[in-house]
């Protein structure tokens, strides 16, 4: 696995039950995956030495992140490679632009939306679509990185000028009226299989996914249905191998719209390793080893995933502790942590809750309730209070 972050230290944990073993491509020795891999190949992903000396002996190469140069896999797949997702698809979750020109072909739903060669392109698309837009970076960025919205046309082409002038390059699309942000997640086999997980709402603060509600509460059921057809059509288009996210808008008319994508395990399915029959990170094993897909039935009516982030200061108290005082509370809760430091805003781990048995994803006080037991877990775990005010003595 190219990328030794936490998506390589969990698809680690799935590794070790299905008898295999993971090697990493890490840059550093301290990072989540290189941690805990018994084999660990230090380098960079831009490397093309590194990438050859990670493959060696490989029955598959696959990803924790989308930022490997295309020209580097093509090498590696004419040496002979099982590169999986082959190149050929991973350029779209890569590459924005041709994401879009791609979903255009194959008449996915999608913002309005334009390249970006000068200042001039972004005031053109706003007088046409309105204001305020969206300007993205085509390549890298995420979290909220490499995006920026301008509410008119002067801010605009302030943020374009000083990019271009950088070589960032751009497009613009329309800001979406948007109800909520969803997610569709597949796996896909070369075989040809695919399974999807149920539609899930996720929550972003600050450009960033803080909560997962799964399934998405309040979707009404053919455009549940739609969402995944839709994900596992594109991920047969483009010729997908692995978890693939579709990140969607939902928009406030009840429309589904294509946001991004993601080709690999995704913080959007981090909630399956707890409440899902097949967690994403040995779905996207199974579909790289062409192994029969695992059933994704969800295990409660509703599960919450919140992320833990780093609070804006480290807690006087050990994340140990923590953990000690969270499981005293909360027996039921389900902690991952990924042996990162501290930091504001960064993800250090995330906490799952199941929800009763007996519940209804159709009651929104029940989903209400396990949400904010959730979110109350992962801010313990970060801040080291209790939102409620509880003590621990």
């Amino acid at each position: 696995m190219i990328g030794g972050g936490q998506l390589a230290r969990m698809t680690h944990q799935a590794a070790i039950a299905l008898g295999q073993t993971l090697r990493v491509l890490s840059a550093g020795a301290d990072e989540p995956a290189a941690q805990v891999s018994a084999d660990v190949v230090l380098g960079h992903h831009d490397d093309l030495n590194a990438l050859r000396t990670a493959a060696t002996g490989s029955n598959a190469l696959t990803f924790d992140h989308e930022h490997v140069p295309t020209e580097h896999l093509d090498a590696l797949v004419a040496e002979g490679v099982n590169v999986q997702p082959p190149p050929t698809a991973l350029i779209y979750a890569q590459d924005k632009l041709k994401m879009r020109r791609k979903l255009g072909e194959l008449g996915a739903p999608m913002p309005a939306f334009a390249e970006i060669t000068w200042a001039g392109d972004v005031t053109k698309f706003g007088d046409e679509h309105g204001w305020p837009v969206v300007v993205k970076s085509i390549r890298g960025g995420y979290d909220g990185r490499g995006v920026w919205m301008p509410e008119d046309a002067d801010e605009a082409e302030q943020i374009v000028q000083r990019q271009l002038d950088l070589g960032v390059p751009l497009m613009v699309e329309e800001k979406v009226d948007l109800a909520r942000e969803l997610s569709a997640m597949v796996g896909r086999s070369p075989f040809g299989q695919g399974a999807a997980w149920p539609v899930v709402e996720t929550v972003q603060r600050d450009g960033q996914c803080a909560v997962v509600v799964a399934p998405a509460p309040a979707l009404d059921e053919d455009v549940a249905v739609a969402a995944e057809r839709l994900a596992l059509g594109l991920a047969a288009e483009l010729g997908v191998v692995g978890a693939m996210a579709v990140e969607l808008f939902e928009t406030k008319d009840g429309t589904i719209l294509v946001n991004e994508l993601a080709m690999r395990p995704h913080n959007s399915g981090h909630w399956s390793m707890d409440g899902c029959r097949t967690s994403q990170f040995e779905q996207h094993l199974r579909a790289v080893l062409d192994y029969p897909l695992g059933d994704t039935t969800p295990l409660a009516p509703v599960t919450v995933m919140a992320n833990i982030l780093g609070a804006p200061e480290a807690p006087e108290m050990s994340m140990d502790e923590r953990l000690h005082h969270l499981f005293a509370r909360m027996p039921d809760a389900k902690v991952h942590l990924y042996g990162k430091g501290e930091r504001k805003d960064r993800k250090i781990g995330h906490v799952n809750v199941l929800g009763a048995a007996k519940g209804s994803l159709s009651d929104p006080d029940y989903v209400a309730a396990v949400r904010e037991k959730a979110e109350r877990a992962a801010h313990w775990m970060s801040h080291a209070v209790w939102t409620d005010g509880w003590d621990n003595h």
